[in-house]
């Protein structure tokens, strides 16, 4: 059974998980302990108003329920973190690209860490 991620806890620790980017999304994934698979959706302040994030919401939702029961990781959290072009990409492109991603997953392979910015307030040393 494929059930919605609420808790933040959850979204935070996918974060330590496996990370696929792709032009339109991030799709982090990490073993649940035997949950079944379950998914989540965010999509930030930054990406524009409320009509375009829920847009991007609706859409990855659909992406997720074609490709979970089909690719989805067994036992595994999986959150899509919506991209700037996300609400501009073609609807097919993104669902092949997100297939990839859950399948470069399933193999253990992810995306190298050089890409992200130090968090505020840590110090660099």
């Amino acid at each position: 059974m494929i059930s919605v991620l609420t808790k933040r806890a959850d979204f935070l620790a996918a974060n330590s998980g496996l990370r696929n980017a792709r032009p339109g999304f991030v799709l982090l994934t990490r073993p649940n302990q035997g949950q079944g698979i379950r998914y989540g959706i965010t999509v930030t302040k930054k990406i524009g108003n409320a009509v375009v994030r829920n847009r991007m919401k609706r859409r990855f939702r659909e992406l997720l329920r074609a490709a979970l029961p089909e690719h989805g990781l067994a036992d595994h959290d999986h959150v899509l973190i919506g991209r700037a072009g996300g609400v501009e990409r073609d609807f097919h492109r993104m669902g092949e690209e997100l297939a990839q991603a859950l399948i470069r997953a399933g193999e253990g392979k992810s995306d190298p860490a050089y890409g992200r910015r130090p968090r505020r307030g840590s110090k660099v040393s």
